[in-house]
């Protein structure tokens, strides 16, 4: 992962600290944001989707450990805590709620620098992990990433690109519920009204070419204003 495609969001109240930091980012080629409140950095995770976690504990409006906490309900996202508590026991607590490193306050640079460093090969080798099989099999569906085709009891389907593209994302995320939201972003990039109704029609027709019963599906599982979820039989 090059240090531009890795997006950082910087969570302190501390003024100068935070300028430091940014501009650090800044210089080295990564992208980033940088917020002041436990508030703001609740709003940004979800908002910017960043890569990178840099946080400090004595928030304003909240302990960062209560974020570390949260975020660890949904999210691996990697966490470096910068924080000017030095004891082992706020060390201890902070990894113990999901921290991945601690970097205590005043820091260098440099070592900033290491430990974003450590954090991105973290992520390159979690990608790795989450790269799909090049053949996808599930009960009689089976997808052949490498030729972009799909096939039901050896049959190979006539999928248009979009149903195609659906029926991809919806199998690697096998045995999860993905929200109306999810889906049009990663379909259309956008999560319009409009988009989620069209969604429906393609559910529609993708569930007609792969499901024996499409009244009773097997494979794909609506979820009733939340979204779809493919089941693993």
């Amino acid at each position: 992962m090059n240090n531009s495609e890795c997006n950082i969001l910087i969570v302190e109240d501390d003024a100068p600290i935070r300028k430091l930091m940014s501009t650090t980012l800044k210089v080295n080629g990564y992208s980033y944001k940088a917020v002041s409140s436990g508030i703001e950095a609740e709003r940004e995770l979800t908002a910017y989707k960043p890569d990178v976690l840099l946080l400090d504990l004595g928030l304003p409006d909240m302990d960062g450990v209560e974020i570390i906490k949260t975020l660890r309900e949904w999210s691996e996202l990697p966490i470096i805590v910068v924080s000017a508590r030095s004891e082992d026991d706020d060390k201890i607590t902070a990894l113990d709620a999901g921290a991945d490193d601690y970097l205590t306050k005043p820091f260098s640079v440099n070592e900033l620098l290491a430990r974003i460093r450590v954090a991105q090969r973290r992520l390159v080798t979690a990608e790795r992990k989450n790269e799909p099989e090049p053949i996808f099999v599930n009960g009689d569906l089976k997808i052949d990433y490498a030729a972009g085709t799909a096939y039901v009891e050896g049959n190979e389907l006539q999928l248009t690109p979009m149903e195609y593209k659906l029926l991809c994302l919806m199998a690697k995320n096998v045995g999860k519920v993905l929200t109306h939201t999810f889906i049009t972003d990663h379909i259309w990039g956008n999560s319009l009204e409009s988009d989620v109704a069209t969604l429906r029609v393609f559910m529609v027709s993708l569930r007609k070419k792969i499901e024996k019963n499409p009244s009773n599906p097997q494979y794909i599982q609506t979820h009733i204003g939340i979204g779809y979820r493919m089941n693993r039989l």
